[in-house]
């Protein structure tokens, strides 16, 4: 079985679609692929509620017990790979998971490791991409899956999706467009290299 781990910060909303994609289109049949668990490095996150609901494993992994390991971000990545590699994942997916992560950690799941990012790279890599496409006249904006590497935001392009920027659009009105093509796109991407 191809296991699909998901790691998440928030509302797991591009968790929900990959889940529901899978559940949709039978990966277990189709692939021989399952989500096989949902890992948070926030407790309170509104995602694990729906993957519990749908009876897939979780794990919480809070970045802040770390804070005062001689190397805490290390020290997180080392325990949270610990917790991923108990599902011996096929691909992770990073889905609103607010954590840089160290080379140590991209470099383990080289070729396995997926991100989503609400611009259409590599314009306005990092965070605020929605003020920042407003802010600098852009007339299409969008979301884009990629493989993730060292550099942030830099990693190859798998998928692309592109929104128009309207005269009157604010960031949240911005990012709302956005997110309903991510829940298309998202699952897709993963669904394709399912099948390689």
């Amino acid at each position: 079985m191809k296991n699909i781990v998901i790691l998440i910060s928030g509302g797991g909303s591009n968790m929900a679609a990959i889940v529901r994609t899978a559940q949709a289109q039978n990966w277990a049949k189709q692939f021989n692929a399952q989500v096989s668990a949902v890992i948070s490095n926030k407790a309170d996150a509104k995602g694990l509620v729906f993957a519990k609901e749908h009876s897939i494993a979780t794990a919480v992994i809070d970045h802040k017990a770390f804070a005062d390991q001689p190397q805490p971000r290390e020290a997180f990545d080392a325990a949270l790979m610990a917790e991923i590699d108990k599902h011996q994942p096929h691909l992770v997916v990073l889905a609103g998971f607010m954590r840089i992560l160290t080379p140590g950690f991209v470099a383990n799941y080289e070729g396995r490791l997926l991100n989503i990012h609400p611009s259409l790279l590599p314009a306005f890599p990092g965070l605020h991409t929605h003020e920042r496409a407003i802010e600098a006249g852009c007339k299409f904006a969008g979301a884009t899956v990629h493989r993730v590497t060292a550099e942030l935001d830099h990693g190859p392009i798998l998928a692309q999706a592109i929104v128009p920027v309207l005269p009157d659009d604010t960031a949240d009105t911005l990012a709302a467009r956005v997110l309903t093509q991510e829940h298309l796109i998202y699952p897709k991407a993963v669904a394709e290299l399912l099948a390689k």
